[in-house]
């Protein structure tokens, strides 16, 4: 198995910045997407960023220009990054890793989940 494990979250003013990372424990095969959402207590877990290793990267819309994902290491077995500037009250929430692939040829394409890191924007 693989565990993701998210860290650089806190308590940081308005108008601030932090840089989350997500460490993944094992290689790959092969990763098809590498994303992060954030959920509030009490509401659905909201997609933020992803980065397709074929294909272009996407944000939700209230974070364009503000967030950025990126990786480090290699395509199979990065760290992922989400460097978050100018951060608001509403940017609060647990932050979770996803990493879709394969982790072994004959495994099938999987989901795999970090347990999250609380970021919390407050004066």
């Amino acid at each position: 198995q693989v565990q993701l494990v998210e860290s650089g979250g806190g308590l940081v003013q308005p108008g601030g910045s932090l840089r989350l990372s997500c460490t993944v424990s094992r290689g790959f095969f092969s990763i098809a997407t590498l994303a992060w959402y954030r959920q509030v207590p009490g509401k659905q877990r909201e997609f933020i960023a992803i980065l397709d290793t074929l294909g272009p990267i996407n944000y939700t819309e209230s974070v364009k220009g503000r967030f950025t994902i990126s990786i480090s290491g290699n395509n199979f077995k990065p760290t992922v990054l989400l460097q978050m500037n100018s951060l608001k009250p509403e940017d609060t929430a647990v932050y979770y890793c996803n990493v879709e692939g394969w982790l072994e040829e004959w495994t099938g394409r999987q989901n795999y989940w970090g347990e999250g890191t609380l970021v919390a924007v407050s004066s």
